[in-house]
């Protein structure tokens, strides 16, 4: 490298797997060419094997280090035309630059082989290891050393060098011939076949390498700001005092030290003074934000004080000087405009001679919300300067699972060696992991003998958040007694991590000591241990979830759109907060937004009710299919003075309302400017708070990856080939909630648990005699549809309608004349039905729908329902027996209350293909409508049903393991789980 350090990119090729025969001789001569930025590497060919085996690293030179992220690497594998009749294409696949990992981080990732075209036969799937290595700086030769030795080049060279320059020539030639013969897209015939070692290039390393993973590497979807473009930009003032002079004066230092000065802002009835702080230094670096509209006066003060007190009051004859200005004259600004520069001013004093400090430094301007200098400045509209009061954007910690398998012991080491006759030890293994403790199962001893060997091979699972604890403790204890066998630590930092079911983690055995001194040895525990990158942690509720990616980074795709939502404001607010006398008082509001990892809070406005944040927040969108949460909550951590809340006192914010967007509602590259109604249940009914006004815009960035994203499962494949049980997932998913919740309370300012929880919906799955009904009536109503048509069918068998039984018979006749007709024309007849009902989609296209109180049956059920509801777990309402079967009772009924969401959302999903509730699944469905009908007309009737029968049974070897096409475009389908309140 000429300058600095450089990246290289490393791909090894491992191995494939069931590679489908395409050399006519029923199997295949694979190789792989894998192409990045330009640069095309190759691998050796396998011949005639569908399980090839390469273990061959290509590296790759990372022209630009900060773009990696936005990168495409891309493999495609094709069968050797020299060992075949012709050169055929056997799969490829594609990685985002954004999933590559750094040397020591790569883990063997095993990709499935995606088609090039519709029309492609491919299955397998290719073992890789992708990740990237940073060079150290190496020294540039010196530039006559290089000139010197291009001049010499370009005058001529030895025999041995044109000899060797020839043979390279010749190979080069033939790779090239060899690759225009290939069968590849039009894209890679553009591209350009480079040697294996690429040329490295000095003009574009500058970077050095130990700074390159501290800078901000933004994604090709991301935008360098926000826009502001969906929310109104309200003018603010800005007064950025930075530090006042100090004349140089001949006085006692000592006494100088001890001296205070502050600057104060005065404009109309606005009065903000500036933080305290020696004569001697007077650097402020504050930032005040006044809202336009609350100004009374056209002339600002600034004025610099000595803090002199009497009592608490600050005489006039405190103050060294005050400059003022006209508001009308106050230049503007708005980004991407830079900042502008602070300036020295005189203040202007009634004794200058006398005066220490005789100038401020100082910058004025009227910006707008969008201004970066708006979020940590001194805000009139929402407190001041109280943390608690200020928008913040959150991340949700990184979440794993962490599998312990015991699998036995041996040589265990009983304190006393029981009689078998009057007892029998049972013992088990309990794992602690932070506040996390599971046990297996007990096993009792075979025999009377101490050194027995129980075993068990069973898995506990735990939620793990990074940071991660430092250690897993494990007990084997014995039930019988209550005593512990013996105890082993494990460090977190040894446990190995794993992204796929491919290949087991490495067991291992652990020395278990006793209690005490006198027993330092109690046998061995043998265990597998691991971390689950290959699952998504579950810590939403199912119906609200936003996220759908894997823990590993290494298995993250490329977003396919990008979400934009602006928060304009809320009217018609309730008050919230009494008086002291029980009268209603004020609202503090904020809204908080929950998408993905990230979380955005708004500002509080104080004393509002009807508050205008105008703030707007974007995130990447991996998946349609997901959820945006919007929630208002009264500041309770607050009040007018800016105290929060007694000492020691718990406070928690108030909810007001909830709203639930599902992104596959929106139409892409819309903006959807709705009001939503904010209802907040209670234990006397449901009640209006007011009302929410968003801006949403989801942006597609990929129209073919959004349709794609449609067939492909929503769950990492872990949660299919290994899945988690139902109980498993809700005692997780508790776990989990707790954990971010616990996080991001410890965040400045915190976002507290109860809003956390709110967010997460963490009672969805809580007993409710309410949600009850409303399941049960979404189940009704989809049976509904289905009770209609039968009785319809009644009426014409009963010739209820003679006209329409007359015209029945006349369309039998003329099916069963041409009995082909019956399947296109009924699904040319229901796409068009569908289509038609696209004009009248008025309900949807006004906006996202919101909570529904009528379909959340908070209308009809009756008070002590709603009090069973809010009512907690144990119940208190009754004795000691009733209240254990109650609890029992409500445990059981939670459950059924679960499976009846689960039938209402199947039979939802079925209407949702007709109502153009998610305009694109409806447009696909249409058009596979269509397709179909076509398909079946030309088709004959009884070949496609014998061919359907076969594909059905097929044998099992030619299944793949993830649900299909058609299961996963049927799950993604919205339901009307979430506007469930």
């Amino acid at each position: 490298m000429a300058e600095g350090g450089g990246r290289k990119l490393v791909v090894e090729v491992s191995n494939a797997r069931n590679l489908m025969p395409k050399d006519g001789q029923g199997t295949a001569s694979a190789y792989v060419m894998v192409d990045f930025d330009g640069q095309r590497r190759r691998t050796k060919t396998k011949c005639r094997d569908l399980h090839p085996q390469w273990d061959e690293k290509l590296e790759f030179v990372v022209q630009d280090p900060e773009a990696l992220a936005s990168e495409n690497l891309e493999l495609n594998v094709y069968n050797d035309k020299k060992n075949a009749r012709r050169n055929t294409f056997l799969g490829r696949v594609k990685i985002s630059g954004s999933s590559f990992a750094k040397l020591g981080d790569e883990s063997l990732i095993y990709y499935p082989l995606e088609k090039r075209s519709v029309f492609s036969q491919v299955k397998g799937e290719i073992g890789l290891k992708v990740y990237y290595v940073d060079d150290d700086p190496v020294d540039a030769p010196p530039v006559d050393t290089m000139e010197k030795k291009t001049e010499a080049t370009a005058e001529g060279k030895t025999p041995e060098e044109d000899k060797k320059t020839e043979e390279k020539k010749e190979v080069d030639e033939q790779k090239t011939e060899d690759v225009k013969a290939e069968e590849k897209p039009p894209e890679e015939e553009k591209k350009q076949v480079l040697p294996v070692i690429a040329p490295s290039c000095p003009a574009r390393q500058p970077h050095h390498s130990h700074f390159r993973d501290l800078e901000i590497k933004l994604h090709g979807s991301e935008r360098a700001g926000v826009s502001y473009d969906l929310v109104d930009l309200i003018p603010y003032l800005f007064v950025r005092i930075l530090k006042a002079k100090h004349a140089v004066r001949e006085a006692n230092d000592d006494a100088t030290l001890d001296r205070f000065v502050f600057a104060k802002i005065v404009i109309g009835s606005h009065t903000v003074k500036t933080r305290t702080v020696r004569l001697n230094s007077s650097d402020w670096d504050q930032v005040f934000s006044f809202h336009k509209e609350s100004l009374n006066s056209t002339f600002l003060e600034i004025s610099v004080h000595q803090e002199k007190k009497d009592g608490d009051a600050i005489t006039e004859n405190d103050s060294f000087g005050a400059v003022s200005f006209d508001l009308s004259e106050i230049p503007k600004r708005s980004p991407p405009d830079s900042p502008l520069a602070p300036q020295w001013y005189t203040l202007e004093s009634s004794s200058p001679e006398t005066a220490e400090i005789t100038d401020v430094m100082l910058t004025i301007w009227v910006g707008t919300q969008a201004d970066e200098a708006f979020p940590e400045a001194w805000q009139s509209d929402s407190g001041g300067l109280q943390v608690h009061t200020r928008s913040k954007a959150y991340l949700s910690p990184k979440l794993w699972y962490l599998r312990l398998t015991v699998i036995q012991t041996q040589d265990l080491r009983l304190e006393t060696i029981p009689d078998s006759k009057s007892h029998n030890p049972e013992l088990f293994v309990k794992a602690q992991f932070g506040s996390q403790v599971f046990k297996t199962a007990k096993i009792p001893l075979s025999s009377s003998s101490a050194t027995a060997n129980p075993s068990w091979l069973e898995d506990l699972i735990f939620v793990a958040t990074e940071p991660f604890d430092p250690f897993l403790n494990l007990s084997v204890e014995d039930a019988s007694t209550g005593q512990p066998v013996g105890n082993a630590k494990l460090h977190l930092s040894t446990i190995h991590r794993r992204i796929d079911d491919r290949a087991e983690p490495p067991s291992r055995w652990l020395n278990l000591a006793g209690d005490d001194e006198a027993r330092p040895y109690a046998g061995r525990l043998h265990v597998r241990v691991c971390l689950e990158g290959g699952y998504h942690v579950l810590d939403e509720a199912a119906h609200a979830t936003s996220d759908v990616r894997a823990a590993s980074k290494q298995l993250s795709k490329p977003p396919i759109g990008l979400l934009e939502v602006g928060v304009r404001g809320a009217s018609n607010l309730l008050p919230i907060k009494l008086t002291k006398h029980g009268a209603s008082s004020s609202t503090d509001a904020y809204a908080v937004l929950k998408y993905g990892q990230k979380w955005a809070r708004t500002r509080t406005i104080l004393d509002q009710f009807n508050p205008r944040w105008n703030e707007q927040y974007t995130w990447d969108v991996f998946d349609p299919c997901t959820v945006l949460t919007v929630a208002v909550f009264d500041n309770s951590r607050v009040s007018k003075a800016g105290a929060g809340g007694g000492a020691g006192k718990l406070v928690k914010d108030s909810s007001i309302g909830k709203v639930r967007v599902r992104l596959s509602t929106l139409d892409t590259n819309r903006v959807y400017l709705t009001s939503y109604p904010l209802t907040l249940l209670t234990p006397f009914g449901a009640k209006k708070m007011g009302e929410l006004e968003l801006a949403i815009r989801f942006t597609c960035t990929s129209w073919l990856s959004l349709i794609q994203s449609y067939t492909s499962p929503m769950l990492p494949r872990m949660h299919y080939v290994r899945p988690l049980g139902i109980a498993q997932q809700d005692v997780l998913r508790q776990t989990a909630a707790r954990a971010v919740a616990g996080r991001l309370a410890r965040s400045e300012p915190p976002l507290g648990p109860e809003v956390v929880l709110h967010m997460l919906d963490t009672d969805a799955y809580t007993w409710s005699m309410r949600r009850s009904k409303a399941n049960w009536f979404r189940l009704v109503g989809c049976l509904s549809r289905a009770a209609a048509a039968a009785r319809w069918v009644h009426g014409i068998r009963t010739w209820a309608h003679p006209t329409t039984t007359v015209l029945v018979h006349l369309l039998l006749l003329v099916a069963m004349t041409w009995p082909g007709m019956i399947i296109p024309a009924v699904l040319m007849f229901m796409s068009a039905v569908v289509a038609w009902r696209y004009r009248r989609r008025t309900g949807w296209s006004g906006g996202p729908g919101g909570m529904d109180t009528w379909l959340s049956c908070v209308d009809r059920v009756a008070i002590d329902e709603l009090d069973e509801e809010f009512d907690d777990v144990p119940s208190g309402r009754s004795a000691e027996l009733i209240r254990e079967r109650y609890d029992r009772l409500r445990v059981v009924a939670g459950r059924a209350q679960g499976l009846l969401g689960d039938l209402a959302a199947q039979g939802e999903r079925v209407e949702a293909l007709l109502t153009w509730r998610d305009p694109r699944a409806t447009g696909m469905f249409v058009a596979a409508c269509v397709a179909a009908a076509v398909m079946f007309y030309v088709v004959p009737f009884k070949l496609m049903v014998l061919g359907w029968g076969f594909y059905y049974f097929r044998h099992p070897r030619f299944r793949g393991d993830m649900p299909a096409a058609g299961f996963n475009f049927f799950r993604r389908l919205p339901s009307m789980a979430d506007r469930i309140l």
